[in-house]
């Protein structure tokens, strides 16, 4: 995730390059990959959030972190899967889910609206508030999971979602082709690389930005 900022996040005093890697992997620990307490952003109860991801080739090619990934650059988004975001007011213990987008998330060549519940609380106890974004990746067994440290303003006896967020079971899938995963296609000189993932499904664009009681 590239905003909002998570912990060990681009620009801030942790980050490092394995900022995208999955949960296990050389110690990375749920929740929020084990990083510590990172920069706080303000959020409020029924505001509209843009979230963006973050890569490798944004570092690697000096990109301006200001702008969307072109969509001539590789990703490895290992064909979709299921993206959910989530608060929690406990520092991770549970994550309450606000938005889900499946199959073509995530992908850092586009803007992913999320919606703050307009009746959340307030919740401002320092590392205790998180927005999170969580992964299951469809074509590999991975989880990622990355944490932003927020200030919630929210409403007087307000409440947080019930649903909490799950691993998703994708064994069944076939391994395909998927856009944005840079995979390619034809053969010879007539071979072109597919990077373009198609972006957010309008239908849960709709539904993840919609003003919403949950």
């Amino acid at each position: 995730m590239l905003y909002p900022v998570p912990r060990g996040g681009f620009g801030t005093k942790q980050f490092n390059h394995k900022l995208h890697q999955f949960i296990g992997y050389e110690g990375f620990k749920y929740p929020c990959g084990g990083y510590p307490k990172g920069p706080v952003t303000e959020l409020q109860a029924g505001q509209l959030i843009d979230v963006r991801f973050w890569t490798m080739a944004m570092v690697t090619e000096g990109h301006n972190m200001k702008k969307l990934l072109p969509k001539s650059k590789e990703q490895a988004r290992h064909g979709g899967g299921m993206c959910e975001f989530s608060l929690s007011y406990d520092g991770g213990k549970n994550f309450y889910v606000i938005a889900t987008y499946t199959k073509s998330c995530p992908d850092a060549s586009y803007k992913w609206p999320v919606r703050i519940p307009d009746n959340v609380p307030s919740c401002d106890e320092p590392g205790q508030c998180l927005f999170a974004w969580s992964w299951t990746a469809a074509l590999v067994p991975q989880f990622y999971h990355n944490c932003a440290d927020v200030k919630v303003n929210g409403v007087k006896k307000g409440r947080l979602p019930s649903k909490k967020i799950r691993l998703y079971d994708f064994g069944r899938n076939p391994r395909k082709s998927f856009p944005g995963d840079g995979t390619g296609l034809g053969k010879g000189k007539k071979k072109k690389i597919q990077r373009a993932g198609p972006g957010p499904n309008k239908r849960e664009v709709i539904e993840a930005s919609r003003k919403k009681s949950l």
